[in-house]
């Protein structure tokens, strides 16, 4: 078999078959086909196009590159929820000790920000001593023992995904669907849980702007996890503008432990019941969403989320007070409002704006070594949709540094879009598929 004679068949529109798929992932895992070709091959595929059949089989030659975690050490039904990135998207940290609090057991593999999307471990690292380097075994050992567990993405976890997209960044490759799609079950599938709950984001601040392809990306990503006997689910929720109220690692922990307190931002809560009804369901706790949704809004009236996130943070080597004190939290030394100017209301928000504002504050990452200053952000004041004076904050900017003050001041302003009439409302849930 001849890497030639298979970059020839796709550029010509045929099918590969899984013997060819699995010869060009693991040669070129292996550096035994060089970025030329393998080049060719993805530039093929973004003209040609790939059939269900070989996003999937690509997915598990990805998946079967690296190390595939068994979970059967753990009891009952594991769950897990992946988010394709957006602005202030916080809901791991309310979700995660809210499904732990119901007995699901939730058995998270997580990474850090890169750009103006932040990590989900960055935020946690907020916690004085928070550990996300556990062993398998620790891992495993804290699931059973309280139901949650997060450990980073270890290196053996899909090397033939890291190695791929690092091409495709370079080679204007990234944006097709099934190359999409299979980079991130591939990711999902090694992680070894039982049931994935998908969260895919669409509008300015979502890497998939449009909704019609939002939903082709979700089909495509249920699709290749029921073929591989996951339990699955995918909720396509709006990024129009940024979810919740905080932009920035500490100003969103804030934000989650606020929203366990049962003060949450409106939208993020709505995010968060439509994602955890479908955990819920997947993992057999409940015969509706309905019934799904009661049992979450019980774990924050009655503190059980919250405290589990306590004994999470405590467990993984964390200061577990910092979640009754979150004033403890890391916070900037400069605090600077947005001023409004105009009477009317916000028209919108431009999500992307926002994030890449908190970027300049360092509270992001430009590669994957930069420094990231966990206490700065954006904090809005005003959503889209409400009424607004002159004279009114609409956020305000948290930083360390003046003259990345003033520069986030400015794109903050620009994000903002004031006019005269209320602007119809998109709703947060556009789509569930099961």
């Amino acid at each position: 078999m001849r890497m030639y004679d298979i970059i020839q068949k796709k550029k010509k529109g045929k099918v590969l078959t899984g013997e060819e798929i699995r010869f060009m992932t693991e040669g070129y895992t292996k550096g035994e086909i060089p970025d030329y070709q393998m080049s060719a091959l993805l530039m093929a595929v973004c003209f040609q196009g790939m059939t269900k059949e070989e996003t999937l089989a690509l997915t598990l030659a990805m998946r079967d590159s690296g190390e595939v975690l068994d979970l059967s050490g753990i009891q009952g039904t594991k769950v897990d929820k992946h988010s394709t990135g957006g602005v202030g998207d916080k809901t791991s940290l309310v979700l995660a000790p809210m499904i732990a609090a119901l007995g699901i057991p939730v058995a998270k593999m997580s990474g850090r920000g890169l750009g103006h999307t932040g990590g989900t471990i960055d935020k946690l690292e907020c916690f004085p001593g928070f550990s996300t380097e556990l062993t398998k075994e620790q891992f495993c050992r804290n699931v059973n023992r309280m139901n949650m567990a997060i450990m980073g993405q270890t290196a053996d976890l899909a090397p033939a995904d890291k190695k791929l997209y690092a091409l495709r960044d370079v080679t204007a490759t990234v944006d097709q669907l099934s190359l999409i799609a299979s980079s991130i079950m591939s990711k999902k599938l090694a992680a070894g849980a039982d049931a994935i709950v998908l969260d895919v984001k669409t509008g300015n601040g979502a890497f998939m702007k449009e909704e019609r392809d939002a939903f082709a990306l979700a089909e495509e990503m249920v699709e290749i996890g029921k073929s591989a006997g996951k339990k699955m689910a995918a909720v396509i929720t709006d990024m129009d503008q940024p979810l919740g109220n905080a932009v920035g690692n500490s100003l969103e922990v804030k934000e989650a432990i606020l929203s366990l307190n049962g003060v949450g931002p409106k939208d993020l809560m709505e995010v968060v019941y439509a994602l955890g009804a479908e955990m819920v369901l997947a993992a057999g706790k409940a015969e509706t969403a309905e019934r799904a949704a009661e049992l979450l809004e019980q774990t924050i009236r009655e503190k059980t989320a919250l405290n589990k996130l306590a004994e999470f943070v405590e467990a993984q080597g964390g200061e577990k007070r910092y979640v009754y004190q979150p004033e403890l939290l890391p916070a900037a030394g400069i605090q600077m409002q947005v001023i409004n100017t105009e009477a009317g209301y916000v028209g919108g928000i431009q999500a992307e704006e926002i994030g890449l504002a908190s970027l300049s504050l360092g509270g992001g990452r430009v590669t994957k070594d930069s420094p990231i200053d966990l206490s700065v952000g954006i904090l809005l004041h005003k959503k889209k949709g409400q009424a607004v004076r002159p004279g009114e904050a609409l956020a305000t900017v948290y930083a360390n540094d003046m003259e990345r003050a003033k520069e986030a001041y400015g794109q903050t302003v620009r994000a903002f879009s004031i006019q005269p009439q209320a602007p119809q409302q998109a709703p947060m849930i556009k789509k569930i598929l099961r």
